[in-house]
C-alpha cells in the first residue's frame, strides 16, 4: 500500500480497514506555543485511515493522514516544511447552528470550480461512546504517522480527553474523490458511508517532538 508508513500495520476493526472524510475547525491554533497572527482559527478537511505500531509488548494505535486541507497558504508550508505532512490549501468555510434540539454543521471546500461539502444535523443532546463500538474505534487513536520516505517514518504524539459524541439523523456528503485525492479514492464517491459521526472535540495538544523510526 503506497500510503503505508514502514514500521505500522492496518489497524482493523470487525476484520475490516477504514478511511474517514474529516471535517473540523483549529481554533486558537499555536506553534511552538507561538499564536498564528491572523490565521489561528481555520477550516480542516482530511482523509485518513488507522494504523496500529507494536512498541514493546503493547500497540501504539494511530492515523496516517492521506492529505490535510486548509484555507490558508503559510499554514500549509509550515506544517509541510516542519511536520513532513500532507497539507494543500483551497478555499474553505463551515456553517453551525443549533437550537435546543438540533445541531447542523457543514463544511465547504472547493475544488477546481465546484463546492464539496459534508453536512449533518445531529441531536444537540451528548452521550459517551460505547466501549467496543466503531465511534470508539475512530475516535480512540492518539498517535499520527508520516511516510518520510520507504525507509524512514515518524510517529508523534496526540494529547486530548475521551470525547462525546453526537447522534447524526440526517447527513449530506458530496466529495469527488478522485479530483480531491487522486484515482485511487475514486469510488468513495458513489459508496455511502459506514457511518458518520459527531464529536463534541476538545482542546487538543501535539507532542513536537516526532521521533523517527
Amino acid at each position: 500500500m503506497p500510503f503505508l508508513p514502514k514500521g505500522v500495520e492496518l489497524d482493523l476493526y470487525n476484520g475490516k480497514a477504514y478511511v474517514s472524510l474529516v471535517g473540523f475547525i483549529f481554533k486558537r491554533s499555536r506553534i511552538f506555543n507561538i499564536p498564528i497572527p491572523l490565521m489561528g482559527t481555520f477550516e480542516e478537511i482530511n482523509l485518513r485511515f488507522y494504523v496500529k505500531r507494536k512498541v514493546g509488548d503493547t500497540y501504539r494505535r494511530g492515523v496516517v493522514f492521506i492529505n490535510e486541507t486548509v484555507p490558508y497558504k503559510p499554514v500549509a508550508w509550515l506544517a509541510n516544511k516542519l511536520y513532513k505532512e500532507h497539507y494543500i490549501t483551497v478555499p474553505t468555510k463551515h456553517y453551525i447552528a443549533y437550537d435546543q434540539l438540533v445541531k447542523s454543521i457543514q463544511y465547504d471546500w472547493k475544488v477546481g470550480s465546484s463546492w464539496n461539502h459534508i453536512n449533518v444535523k445531529a441531536t444537540t443532546e451528548c452521550r459517551e461512546m460505547e466501549r467496543g463500538s466503531l465511534e470508539e474505534f475512530i475516535f480512540e487513536h492518539y498517535y499520527g504517522y508520516t511516510k518520510i520516505s520507504d525507509n524512514l517514518s515518524q510517529e508523534y504524539k496526540i494529547n486530548h480527553p475521551r470525547w462525546l459524541v453526537n447522534d447524526v439523523f440526517e447527513k449530506s456528503i458530496i466529495c469527488d474523490f478522485s479530483q480531491m485525492y487522486g484515482l485511487s479514492f475514486g469510488d468513495l464517491s458513489h459508496r455511502n458511508p459506514d457511518s458518520v459521526i459527531i464529536a463534541e472535540g476538545s482542546d487538543i495538544n501535539v507532542d513536537w517532538k516526532r521521533q523517527p523510526f
